[in-house]
């Protein structure tokens, strides 16, 4: 699956008065009616507990510019509190979770489902709204495992 190119993105949701974030690229459109969105989230992930309990999550869907982001919240044991002290977000009005200011696009998802699917769960958004950055630039991608394209 590394020679499959994907987007990147921000996932994250708000438990408790504490944010979580991590740097996803197993996201997909599920249904036009009702519009859902899917991630892949892995059980043992810090943020597996913390979306689950929340219920409510957002999604950031990333510019090439915003690579420094993308690596340091797909970093392993980066410390929990103060994880979006380096990130410009702000909240999102339907759940309150942050999203970035900089992301191609945003949506606010409320969980709709939860299927456990061997190590990982796929979480199930329906989705609460939606906004589009006016100059999105061009889109992050991850390839071969690293972020950007690897001849």
């Amino acid at each position: 699956m590394g020679r499959f190119v994907t987007g990147v993105s921000v996932i994250s949701t708000r438990a408790g008065d504490l944010d979580h974030a991590m740097t996803a690229n197993a996201l997909m459109s599920v249904s036009l009616d009702p519009v859902l969105m899917a991630v892949s989230i892995e059980r043992e992930a810090r943020f597996h507990d913390a979306v689950m309990e929340a219920g409510k999550w957002g999604v950031s869907l990333l510019p090439e510019s915003e690579r420094r982001v993308a690596a340091w919240l797909a970093t392993r044991g980066r410390p929990l509190h103060g994880q979006l002290d380096r990130v410009d977000f702000h909240r999102g009005p339907e759940t309150g979770v942050a999203l970035l200011d900089n992301a191609m696009a945003t949506l606010e998802c409320h969980t709709f489902d939860t299927v456990r699917a061997g190590d990982h769960t796929l979480l199930i958004g329906h989705v609460l709204s939606v906004s589009i950055a006016a100059r999105p630039g061009d889109a992050l991608i991850y390839y071969r495992g690293a972020f950007g394209v690897q001849h």
